[in-house]
């Protein structure tokens, strides 16, 4: 009997980041599955962001081999919407006008329905609430059907309530879509809600690799989030009464 190995979509192999003296990737190696949602926590300052932005092709100093798809999306903290373009040209900005023999209008509908933005096609940038712009930024993200969507801690400039409703959204389209997905975040509730996999970077290395048991729904008051949150903390480094 022969067991077939599903080969991964991301590879990492001895990735090393270093910004002079300090050294904010040490090596580091990771694998991930298609359409697994990994999740990358760790304190400001320890590399989430630097480890994302060479999956995204971002970084041309790192060192180290690194494998993944060609398809790939990322969407920042800030929506970075071009104020001069109504909101369904941001979401297709740099598409091919006949990309897929579809018009870039009808790409940007698909993807902005999605969102739940249908009536703001024609908007401009600056007439959207902070939400509603992350929203478009997603949509963007969608519209180029991404084998690997990378999210850099997308709902950290968002109010309470319209960081749950976003993470909704998220696990919503990433369940329609299954594409790989990394999220750096800071917020350890956020990487349990939405996770199968959560990852811990502290001192440049990948210090926790564990797996997302609780099941869905996914309540912060039961026992086995909280069991796992307290466990997260303490692989950051924080105690449970400063979080």
């Amino acid at each position: 009997m022969t067991t077939t190995q599903v080969r991964p979509s991301v590879q990492l192999r001895g990735l090393r980041r270093a910004f002079g003296d300090r050294v904010v990737l040490d090596g580091i190696d990771l694998s991930i599955a298609p359409g697994e949602f990994v999740a990358l926590l760790g304190q400001s300052g320890t590399g989430k962001s630097t480890l994302l932005r060479a999956l995204a092709g971002l970084d041309e100093a790192i060192e180290g081999h690194i494998v993944v798809p060609r398809q790939r999306a990322v969407v920042f903290q800030e929506p970075r919407l071009m104020p001069w373009k109504r909101v369904w040209r941001n979401v297709v900005l740099g598409l091919d006008e006949s990309e897929d023999g579809k018009p870039t209008r009808a790409r940007a509908s698909l993807a902005l329905a999605e969102v739940g933005l249908t009536s703001h096609e024609d908007a401009w940038p600056a007439t959207l609430s902070g939400g509603e712009a992350q929203r478009v930024a997603l949509a963007r993200a969608l519209a180029r059907r991404p084998e690997l969507l990378l999210l850099d801690e997308p709902f950290g400039a968002l109010d309470a309530l319209t960081r749950l409703k976003m993470q909704g959204l998220v696990a919503q389209l990433c369940q329609r879509h299954n594409p790989t997905v990394l999220l750096v975040t800071h917020d350890v509730d956020e990487a349990i809600v939405l996770a199968q996999r959560i990852l811990v970077l502290r001192d440049g290395q990948l210090v926790t690799d564990v797996q997302v048991d609780v099941p869905f729904p996914r309540r912060r008051a039961d026992s086995e989030f909280g069991h796992l949150r307290s466990r997260l903390l303490a692989d950051l480094g924080v105690l449970e009464d400063q979080a």
